[in-house]
């Protein structure tokens, strides 16, 4: 859904509610249907996020920091309340989602790069410039499933950020591949903040969202604790 060009994400009183089904159920809980209980991975979550900001989003496990990356990204869906989204999104929630292990390297590229919604022509066009960024030259004709986790890691990232993305949701440290790697993908999400990309971050490495991030959202229990400044939530930090 869209909205006005200089907001990038808006949620609304967004709920996200699970039902966990208990094991091994009494007679009597089986004729009640068993045992159920409700959980909130988040609840009623109002957040606007401007174009171009680089947000970090800090909180401890099962703080609801994934299911709000997941529901941005449209990867599923809230129980209540709206998103409303201005701009493609690549999600590096899971590097390697969306990849076949018995198709080659070259293969991968077309079928990865298509889910990120990369049109044939785009993917031809940044075909060489993808190989070489990620590396695995030599090994493009090889199936998937021979891939070191690392060259999969780095042909994964390469292709994501070769779609050209308006927003780029990250979970967790960017420490993929070599330091020769990293370097390079530090200085390719340098030039995407030049192009005013929208970044979200999340990490419990509060030195990775100190380097990138202007602002930060602190989450507990499913709601935001905080939002604001470095100085706001530095004691978050600690």
């Amino acid at each position: 859904m869209k909205h006005t060009n200089d907001i990038s994400i808006k949620l609304t009183n967004i709920t996200k509610e699970y039902t966990i089904h208990h094991e091994k159920p009494t007679l009597v809980e089986k004729f009640y249907r068993g045992r159920e209980e409700k959980f909130f991975a988040l609840h009623n979550i109002s957040l606007i996020v401007k174009r171009g900001e680089r947000i970090g989003i800090m909180g401890p496990n099962g703080s609801g920091k994934t299911t709000l990356l997941k529901l941005i990204s449209g990867i599923t869906t809230p129980s209540s309340g709206s998103i409303e989204t201005n701009g493609k999104i690549v999600s590096l929630i899971d590097l390697e989602a969306g990849f076949h292990p018995d198709l080659t390297g070259y293969q991968n590229i077309y079928l990865n790069g298509m889910l990120l919604g990369m049109k044939k022509t785009e993917i031809e066009r940044k075909l060489k410039s993808i190989i070489e960024f990620a590396d695995i030259k030599q090994f493009i004709d090889a199936p998937l499933f021979t891939y070191s986790s690392g060259m999969a890691l780095r042909l994964s990232f390469s292709i994501a950020v070769h779609a050209n993305p308006d927003i780029f949701i990250i979970d967790e440290d960017l420490s993929v591949g070599d330091r020769n790697f990293q370097r390079k993908a530090k200085k390719k999400i340098d030039e995407l903040f030049s192009q005013q990309k929208t970044f979200i971050f999340v990490s419990h490495f509060s030195h990775l969202l100190e380097t990138y991030c202007k602002r930060f959202i602190i989450l507990k229990n499913g709601t935001i604790l905080q939002d604001g400044s470095l100085a706001t939530c530095d004691k978050y930090f600690k």
